[in-house]
């Protein structure tokens, strides 16, 4: 397992830009209403046929003793990303690419290393517990295809929180600005995992 991402002992400014990815209040949640179901349902509406995006976000990951933090740029393209984390304390670039096939994960060992599951691969490299197609979703505040989801909502009728795969996905903040609304802070947990994704900028490739 290797360590340039771990946070078991972290720099100061590791920690900082931890701790601040932790800090948040709680979403309030509301009871599902017929206009905020109608509402998610024209945002999934007009969301998911959108697989064309770039997000430059902070991102931090815990789970149990291993974990890291660091710089996301996130682009998706259709069935194509690539997922890259700089974490600024060590300088360390790594960068996770591939399609619904196959994925390369380039920049921990010397060699790239290849499999068919990206999740797979960020669990026994890095020691992270990322569900990266579902991730993909719920950054965009969508629920997931294929699986059941319950969601709850706050008083603007966007998502407060999705549960799915077993996974409590909460919604802290959002880019009301944007149309439809965005999220701006996707905190994601399932047993000991934690998973905090803070977007600072949202660009889709229409």
């Amino acid at each position: 397992m290797y360590t340039f991402f771990k946070m078991r002992r972290a720099a100061p400014s590791g920690m900082l830009l931890l701790a601040c990815l932790l800090a948040a209040c709680a979403p309030v949640r509301v009871r599902e209403t017929p206009a905020a179901a109608a509402a998610q349902a024209a945002r999934e509406g007009e969301l998911a046929p959108r697989t064309r995006w770039t997000i430059a976000a902070r991102i931090a990951v815990s789970s149990g003793q291993d974990g890291g933090s660091g710089e996301l740029v996130w682009k998706q393209d259709g069935e194509n990303y690539t997922f890259t984390v700089h974490a600024p304390v060590t300088g360390r670039t790594w960068k996770l690419s591939g399609d619904a096939r196959s994925a390369t994960l380039e920049g921990v060992d010397a060699a790239p290393d290849v499999g068919p599951d990206p999740q797979r691969l960020l669990h026994d490299r890095l020691g992270w517990d990322v569900p990266l197609a579902d991730l993909g979703a719920w950054v965009r505040g969508l629920r997931a295809p294929a699986t059941p989801a319950s969601v709850h909502y706050d008083e603007r009728n966007l998502p407060a929180v999705i549960e799915q795969s077993g996974w409590k996905v909460e919604y802290r903040d959002w880019f009301v600005e944007r149309t439809p609304a965005l999220p701006r802070k996707v905190f994601a947990s399932r047993g000991g995992a934690r998973v905090r994704v803070v977007i600072e900028n949202w660009n889709f490739d229409e």
